[in-house]
C-alpha cells in the first residue's frame, strides 16, 4: 500500500489512481459545512485565509470532543456532496486533495478534472478506529464554530481510497 506524506506534491496527486489504497501520513486539516462557507467568504473579501491551500489536503469531519487521555474523541468522515459549491470554488484557489465519503455531483467532478485534483474517501461509521491514527491535534481557524472549527491534525498511517482521481476517473461510476 502506498504513503502519501502530507503536505503533498502534484506529481503525488498525479500518480493516484481512481480505486487505490493508500495511507496518509503528516498534517491534514478539517473543515465541514461552516468552515467552507467561511473560507468562501473570507476569499469573496479577499482576505487571507486561515491555512495554505497549496499543497494541503481537507478532511470533512467535525471531530468529537477528545475524552480523558485521548488527543482526540471520533473523527468519522462526512457526507462530503454538501461541500461541492464551496470546493468547486477553494479548488480553483489552489485545494487539490479533498478526504470524506460518500460520492461527488457532476459540476464537482468537472473542476476536479480541470484542476486536476484528487478525492479520497475513508470509511464511515469507524471514527473511533480512525482517531487513532491521530497524533495531535489542534484548531488553527474559527474557534467560534466547535466541532466544525478547522483543526490541523497530525496523522500517521490514515486509511484513504482513491475515489476520484485527476483525470476524473471514480469508481463510482
Amino acid at each position: 500500500m502506498k504513503t502519501i506524506h502530507l503536505p503533498f506534491t502534484e506529481q503525488d496527486l498525479l500518480n493516484l489512481k481512481s480505486g487505490e489504497e493508500i495511507l496518509l501520513s503528516g498534517v491534514l486539516f478539517t473543515a465541514r459545512d461552516a468552515a467552507h462557507k467561511r473560507l468562501v467568504e473570507s476569499l469573496d473579501k479577499n482576505e487571507k485565509l486561515p491555512i495554505d491551500l497549496i499543497g494541503n489536503a481537507v478532511y470533512y469531519v467535525g471531530p468529537t470532543p477528545a475524552q480523558p487521555g485521548q488527543i482526540i474523541g471520533s473523527c468519522g468522515p462526512t457526507s462530503s456532496y454538501r461541500m461541492d459549491p464551496y470546493s468547486m470554488i477553494l479548488m480553483r484557489k489552489g485545494l487539490r486533495l479533498m478526504l470524506g465519503k460518500g460520492d461527488r455531483g457532476s459540476a464537482f467532478q468537472e473542476v476536479l478534472k480541470e484542476t486536476k485534483s484528487v478525492y479520497l474517501i475513508t470509511v464511515g461509521g469507524i471514527g473511533a478506529l480512525l482517531s487513532k491514527c491521530v497524533k495531535s491535534a489542534r484548531v488553527v481557524a474559527y474557534p467560534e464554530l466547535g466541532a466544525e472549527a478547522i483543526y490541523e491534525l497530525v496523522i500517521e498511517d490514515f486509511p484513504a481510497i482513491v475515489m476520484i482521481d485527476s483525470t476524473g476517473l471514480n469508481v463510482f461510476e
